[in-house]
């Protein structure tokens, strides 16, 4: 009975996750503001009772009367995981676990009044302390001479090394650095403009989402101050902003939205560690690979151009021609978020380099707005003019979120590889997303990767699925003949 009692608990303690992650959405999307206290004491306690179940001594009993050579590799995988979860929380005092769920959860609520105010100062008390706590987090996590970073990165993208995932990430810089600097000569194409009503651009994302497989019966759309996805299975919801002078930024943060979702309503199980999602790598390749290689691209333009027309009452750009151009328009910014596909992984190796000072305690926050505004202006040429355009832009940080950062160049590095193996598969893949017909390209992502769970390590599930051991190099490549062709290049 030990297998059927480890799975048991695993779903119990799953169902739990899911109602914290319930209680997170619920903070940043609809509560009012005089229930941060309540949430704060709210998500802590909640945190130490999944802490303690993560650390039940009867885990470990369970685990050890199974036979790993009589299971088949998805129940090899919820036992491997049950005891990597049953680590981590016994090296990690209950305290710890409590005290950091109030820490993100007033950290979060925190850093959105200071963003607000565009007003670091505000904000440094709540990071220092959950930086405290991520530190004290690490050394309890890190093995013998393990780095501290690796610990907390490990819980985003299990067994990646910062080590190794520098160089990997760092090989982008020059071919990006020489994109941006060949595209900084020729003229840029005209900028969508215009006033934007919030309720047109929510009809139109709703529409998008529809458009490409979001079930809206397992899910709904909000908007926060920083989009999100959250849940899985049955009750995956996902958030978006409007900026009445800027609709694009609302359509393709619900895009990418969307992609995290798609792979979320298609796990296999929403209850089993080895039917989730495999790291927050894959993850972000899902999501990118739906917002750029699908949303970004000059077939979905014909659609979408004449969908903004209808929803907006004109445009004042003539043709899917021009809405491609303006849609892929290369420009130094401060936003990450908003960042062209040449400078969206500039802004993570900056954001990579600062965590990890931060972590290790070689930078400390009283010095990180500086530092920010030091290094933008090493890599992007630009001064900060204020810190909502800076050191305040990502609410990852005030949740304690350190080495999620790198998963978004990774998600960018296997969405690439997964466009190639996908367009060998499937050579009309353009016309498709021309008519709408986007099933069969949510239908290769289920098959290769959203039914595969976890039960592969993530760049062998990206090899499994591509044939190909993942590099920079399809990444590099797509954006080199993309942009060359978009700028005469």
């Amino acid at each position: 009975m030990s297998l059927p009692n480890l799975l048991n608990h695993l779903k119990q303690s799953a169902a739990l996750e899911q109602v914290a992650g319930l209680l997170s959405w619920d903070q940043e999307a609809v509560m009012p503001p005089r229930g941060a206290e309540q949430r704060s004491e709210q998500s802590g306690t909640l945190a130490a009772v999944i802490h303690a179940r993560n650390g039940d001594p009867r885990v470990a009993e369970w685990i050890a009367g199974i036979d790993r050579a009589n299971l088949d590799a998805f129940d090899r995988r919820n036992v491997d995981e049950a005891q990597r979860t049953y680590d981590q929380a016994t090296k990690i005092p209950s305290r710890l676990a409590e005290e950091s769920a109030k820490a993100a959860s007033e950290g979060q609520r925190t850093w959105a009044a200071a963003r607000a105010a565009k007003d670091f100062s505000q904000f440094v008390p709540a990071l220092k302390r959950n930086i405290e706590l991520k530190r004290e987090e690490a050394s309890c996590l890190a093995d013998a001479g393990q780095d501290h970073y690796d610990a907390l990165l490990d819980q985003f993208e299990p067994g990646a090394r910062a080590a190794d995932l520098l160089p990997l990430l760092e090989s982008l810089r020059p071919s990006l650095v020489a994109l941006r600097e060949k595209i900084a000569d020729k003229p840029a194409p005209l900028p969508l403009s215009g006033h934007f009503p919030a309720s047109a651009q929510m009809n139109l994302a709703k529409k998008i989402a529809t458009r490409i497989g979001y079930d809206f019966e397992a899910g709904r759309i909000d908007t926060v101050v920083h989009p999100f996805c959250s849940g899985n299975g049955g009750d995956v919801r996902i958030t978006t902003r409007t900026d009445e002078a800027d609709p694009l930024n609302c359509l393709y943060s619900t895009v990418h939205e969307v992609g995290h979702a798609l792979y979320a309503q298609g796990a296999p199980d929403p209850f089993l560690p080895a039917a989730d999602y495999c790291s927050m790598g894959v993850h972000e390749s899902q999501s990118r690979f739906w917002e750029n290689q699908v949303g970004r691209s000059r077939a979905f333009a014909d659609w979408l151009y004449p969908a903004m027309n209808e929803a907006f009452g004109g445009l004042n750009l003539d043709g899917p021609d021009d809405l491609y151009a303006a849609v892929n328009r290369v420009e130094t910014g401060f936003i990450r978020t908003e960042a062209d596909e040449v400078h969206y992984n500039l802004h993570i190796l900056l954001r990579f380099e600062l965590e990890r000072e931060l972590v290790s305690g070689t930078l400390e926050v009283d010095d990180l707005e500086e530092a920010w505004n030091t290094r933008f202006k090493r890599d992007f040429g630009l001064d900060v003019p204020d810190a909502s355009l800076g050191v305040l832009q990502d609410v990852h940080w005030s949740l304690g979120l350190f080495g999620y950062f790198p998963t978004y160049s990774l998600g960018n590095i296997y969405s690439a590889c997964l466009d190639q193996a996908m367009l060998a598969d499937m050579p009309d893949r353009e016309v498709m997303i021309r008519s709408a017909t986007t099933q069969p390209i949510l239908d290769w992502l289920r098959d290769k990767i959203h039914s595969k769970g976890r039960v592969l390590p993530a760049p062998d599930l990206i090899e499994q699925a591509t044939g190909e051991v993942p590099t920079a190099q399809p990444l590099i490549d797509y954006l080199e003949a993309k942009f060359s062709a978009l700028y005469d290049l």
